[in-house]
C-alpha cells in the first residue's frame, strides 16, 4: 500500500469517526444510544409533534401609530416655531389634520411640512379665516410602512420564542404582497395555549398624561366630565384593575402618545414600594430625553401607564424622571407569573401591530412518532434494494458502492449534527434522493471503467482514467441540483427547506464519497493484487 493510499485512508476514518460521534456520541448502552441520537439529531414539528400557527399582522395598527406620532411630532415643531394652530389630530389610519393654522404663518407653516413630510399627501382648505391642512399617507410609503411592520412582528415574535427556550422554531413570513402574514412552528411545545399568549399579546407600552386627578366609576361619568362630548385630543381607557377592591375605573388620557414601548432599552422583574411583583423599564437616549421633557413639565399630575390599551397603573409625578420607570400592578398588584409575562414581551421588544390566529394545527407526538418510523422504513428498502442491485450487477466492486453510500449517509447526518440543522419529514425524503444521487455517481464511474477495461486497458488504468475523465461529469450534475436546492432553501417554505437542507449537505457529501472515498476503495483493492489487469465489475 502506497502513501498517497494510506494518507486517503486516514482521512476517511476520521471524517466516519468523527461524524458517528458528532450525532451518536459514545454510548454506554442502547438507551443512552437513543437519548444521544434524539438529543443531537434535531427534529422537526412533523416529526418531534408540537403546534403550528398562521398569524395574521393588522398593519393598519402599525400605519396608525405611525400617523399619531407623526402628529404629534408637527404639533411640537408647530409650537416650537410659533405657529398657531387650534388642533392637529388623526383622522385615519394613514391621515391627521392641522386645524386653524394661522394664515399670517402659511408661508412657513407650508416650508416646514415640505421639507420633513416627503411621505404624505398636502391638501389645503380654508374655512372663518383659517386654514385646515389634511396629510394623508402616499401609497408607497403606507405599504412600505406595512412590510416594515410585519418585519418587525417576525423580529419580535422571534426574541419572544427564544426567550421561552423553545427548541428550533419556525419562524417565517407567509403569503404573497397584501397578505401579511407569518406561520410560527413549535417542535416539542405541549402547552400550546401558553406560548400563543406570549407570541399574540402585542404589549404596546405607552406613557400618557392623565386630565384631572382621579378615576372614574364609569364611562358615562368620564364622558360627563366634558359636558358628555370628549374632545378630540382626547379618550377614555379602562383600568386593568381597580385600585382597592379590582372592580374596573375609567381614566380620561391624551389620546396621543408621549412615550412609546418603542423608546425602550430594557425591562425586568422587580418589586414595588410595598414589596410586590413589579416590571422595570429603562428608555433608550431618545426616550430619556421624551421622558425627562414630559415628566419635569407635569411635576403633580398623574400619567397613566397604558398597556395595549389598557391602564395598568397611573402614578403621580413628584419630579422629574429621565431614563427609567416602573409598572406596578395597581391595588392588587402583579402575580410573579404576571410580571415575568410582562417583563418578557416588554423586554423582547412591542409588537408594531395586533394579530389574529388564522390557523392552528396541533401534531401528536404519537403521530410524529408514526412518521419517524414510515421514514426509516421506507429510508432501509431504498438502501436495501439499491445495495442488492449494485452485488448483482456489478459484483465485488458493489461492494465499494454500498461503503460509499453508506458513508455518505454518515457525513450526512453528522453535518446535520454539526450545524444544528432540523430534520424533517420532507428531508427524510430528502436522504433517500441522496441515496439515489449516490448511486448515480457510483454507475456513472462503474460503467467507465467497464467502457476502459473491454478497451484493453488495465485495471489500474481503467480505474485512473474512468474517475478522471468523469470527475467533471459530476461536478456539473452536482452543481446544478445544489443550485436548484439552494434555490428551494431560500424561497421555499418550511417543509421545503427541510428537504433542501438534506440535498444540499447529501450533494456535498456524495462528491466526497463518490470521488474521494470509492477511489481509494479501488485503489486498496488493486495495490493488493498481484495481477492488476483485471476487476470484478
Amino acid at each position: 500500500m502506497t502513501k498517497r493510499i494510506r494518507i486517503r485512508s486516514v482521512i476517511i476514518i476520521v471524517v466516519a469517526v468523527a461524524c458517528i460521534l458528532r450525532f451518536t456520541g459514545i454510548p454506554t448502552s442502547y438507551a443512552d444510544l437513543k437519548a444521544n441520537l434524539s438529543k443531537n439529531i434535531r427534529l422537526g414539528l412533523d416529526l418531534r409533534g408540537g403546534t403550528q400557527l398562521v398569524l395574521q399582522v393588522h398593519v393598519d395598527d402599525a400605519l396608525k401609530a405611525t400617523t399619531n406620532q407623526t402628529a404629534e411630532a408637527l404639533r411640537v415643531q408647530m409650537e416650537k416655531d410659533g405657529i398657531t394652530v387650534v388642533q392637529v389630530v388623526p383622522t385615519a389610519v394613514d391621515t391627521f389634520e392641522a386645524r386653524g393654522v394661522d394664515p399670517a404663518k402659511d408661508s412657513e407653516f407650508r416650508n416646514m411640512i415640505e421639507g420633513g413630510y416627503s411621505d404624505y399627501d398636502i391638501v389645503s382648505s380654508e374655512s372663518a379665516g383659517a386654514k385646515t391642512y389634511t396629510m394623508k399617507m402616499k401609497m408607497r410609503a403606507a405599504e412600505e410602512y406595512r412590510v416594515q411592520a410585519v418585519d418587525q412582528a417576525l423580529r419580535t415574535i422571534e426574541n419572544r420564542v427564544n426567550a421561552l427556550g423553545v427548541a428550533e422554531p419556525v419562524i417565517q413570513k407567509r403569503g404573497g404582497p397584501g397578505e401579511h402574514e407569518i406561520i410560527v412552528q413549535f417542535p416539542g411545545v405541549d402547552d400550546p395555549e401558553y406560548v400563543k399568549g406570549i407570541i399574540g399579546k402585542a404589549a404596546i407600552l405607552e406613557l400618557k398624561l392623565v386630565q384631572g386627578t382621579n378615576s372614574y366609576p364609569t364611562r358615562d361619568a368620564a364622558m360627563q366630565q366634558f359636558g358628555g362630548i370628549l374632545p378630540s385630543n382626547l379618550e377614555v381607557l379602562e383600568s386593568s384593575k381597580g385600585e382597592n377592591s379590582g372592580s374596573k375605573v375609567f381614566w380620561v388620557v391624551n389620546k396621543v402618545t408621549n412615550v412609546t414601548g418603542r423608546d425602550l432599552k430594557s425591562a425586568g422583574v422587580s418589586r414595588d414600594e410595598n414589596g410586590r411583583p413589579a416590571v422595570s423599564f429603562h428608555l433608550n437616549a431618545a426616550g430619556a430625553q421624551k421622558f425627562g421633557k414630559l415628566t419635569g413639565d407635569n411635576v403633580g399630575r398623574l400619567l397613566a401607564i397604558v398597556l395595549d390599551g389598557t391602564v395598568v397603573s397611573a402614578p403621580r409625578l413628584n419630579s422629574r424622571i429621565t431614563d427609567n420607570g416602573i409598572i406596578t400592578g395597581g391595588g392588587a398588584g402583579f402575580a410573579p407569573d404576571e410580571a415575568r409575562d410582562l417583563a418578557l414581551v416588554l423586554k423582547s421588544g412591542a409588537l408594531p401591530a395586533s394579530m389574529t390566529p388564522l390557523q392552528e394545527a396541533v401534531v401528536g407526538a404519537s403521530l410524529g412518532a408514526d412518521s419517524i418510523k414510515a421514514g426509516l422504513i421506507a429510508s432501509a428498502v431504498a438502501l436495501g434494494s439499491v445495495v442488492i442491485f449494485v452485488l448483482v450487477y456489478y459484483r465485488a466492486s458493489g461492494i465499494n458502492a454500498t461503503v460509499a453510500m453508506i458513508l455518505n449517509l454518515v457525513v450526512l447526518f453528522g453535518a446535520m449534527a454539526y450545524f444544528g440543522a432540523t430534520l424533517t419529514l420532507p428531508g427524510i425524503a430528502g436522504v433517500i434522493l441522496t441515496i439515489g444521487v449516490g448511486i448515480d455517481s457510483n454507475v456513472l464511474i462503474f460503467e467507465r471503467i467497464r467502457e476502459e477495461l473491454h478497451a484493453g486497458k488495465t485495471a489500474v488504468s481503467s480505474v485512473a482514467t474512468s474517475f478522471s475523465r468523469v470527475f467533471i461529469t459530476l461536478v456539473d450534475t452536482h452543481l446544478a441540483a445544489l443550485i436548484s436546492a439552494i434555490c428551494l432553501f431560500l424561497f421555499g417554505t418550511g417543509a421545503i427547506k427541510g428537504f433542501a437542507v438534506t440535498l444540499v449537505i447529501g450533494l456535498v457529501s456524495n462528491m466526497f464519497t463518490a470521488v474521494f472515498v470509492s477511489r481509494t476503495l479501488f485503489e486498496m483493492v488493486l495495490s493488493n493484487k498481484e495481477r492488476t489487469d483485471t476487476l470484478s465489475i
